[in-house]
């Protein structure tokens, strides 16, 4: 890594995300994309692919730029830098590694301590049986107590196989690193990449997390279009119909009376934090 690098960065934050078992959907890994591509960025760091990469699981990609030309991408797990008006953040993002999990963490984790990150976020989504008509759920959680306390986070309480985003969570925790994980939940029956709804849910709530206000871009229309396409395609299905509808009913009797002023105060947030000066 850059020392002139890493001494440049502005009060810097790091948002972390995987692709693949961690990432339904790609909702996760396209917040990075989005926020990339919404922003001046530049590269910081690569880890050598060799070390934690399967290539006959992993394949390399082979582009052509001509005709006469042809490049070969070999996944990898980048650092890039996206400089927003007031501070900085570090996007972390590649495929789930295949190999060595504990050292891609501790080279990871050395990466993070000369970063200094004020806080690290790592996202990801899962497959549930949420219906596509409501707002992504979005959970937060922090095995930090003091931070958890601090943000108003609960402690994390699942139990079972994890993916590389629980055991780099772990790694940080062990050595300090305040670190705060997010998971939207995609609808299993539309699996899919793209999902904006749920990458533009997990934006907003990163916007909650790190009390910044974010450019959505198209993200809002994507999401519209998105639902729309679902909902043709459940009126061509009765079954399915059926099924959703089920669905949205267990979900509007499990929503808590009060959360409607849970989000109320956010929405009147992220309302706040818009009309500051940019």
């Amino acid at each position: 890594m850059s020392t002139a690098s890493v001494s440049a960065l502005r009060d810097p934050l790091v948002v972390v995300a995987f692709s693949g078992w961690n990432d339904a959907g790609e909702a996760a890994s396209q917040v990075l994309v989005h926020l990339q591509e919404a922003y001046d960025s530049e590269p910081l760091y690569e880890l050598e692919p060799d070390d934690f990469y399967d290539f006959q699981a992993t394949r390399p990609q082979v582009t052509r730029p001509t005709p006469d030309e042809s490049e070969i991408s070999w996944p990898s797990t980048e650092l890039s830098v996206v400089h927003l008006p007031d501070r900085d953040l570090v996007l972390v993002s590649g495929p789930e590694p295949n190999l060595r999990w504990r050292a891609f963490c501790a080279e990871l984790v050395s990466a993070f301590r000369s970063i200094d990150p004020t806080l690290i976020v790592i996202l990801g989504a899962m497959l549930t049986d949420s219906p596509h008509s409501r707002p992504v759920p979005v959970s937060a959680t922090s095995s930090d107590p003091k931070l958890a306390e601090q943000i108003g986070l609960p402690h994390p309480d699942y139990e079972g196989p994890t993916g590389i985003t629980g055991v780099l969570g772990d790694a940080c925790r062990r050595v300090g690193l305040p670190v705060v994980s997010l998971w939207a939940s995609v609808p299993h029956y539309v699996s899919s990449p793209p999902n904006p709804k749920a990458t533009l849910a997990l934006l907003t709530k990163l916007e909650d997390i790190l009390d910044l206000s974010f450019d959505p871009g198209e993200l809002p229309e994507l999401s519209q279009a998105w639902q729309r396409g679902v909902d043709e395609l459940a009126a061509e299905e009765p079954e399915i119909g059926e099924y959703i509808a089920k669905l949205e009913e267990a979900q509007d009797e499990a929503d808590l009376p009060e959360a409607s002023g849970d989000v109320i105060a956010a929405e009147f947030m992220r309302y706040l934090r818009r009309q500051r000066p940019s």
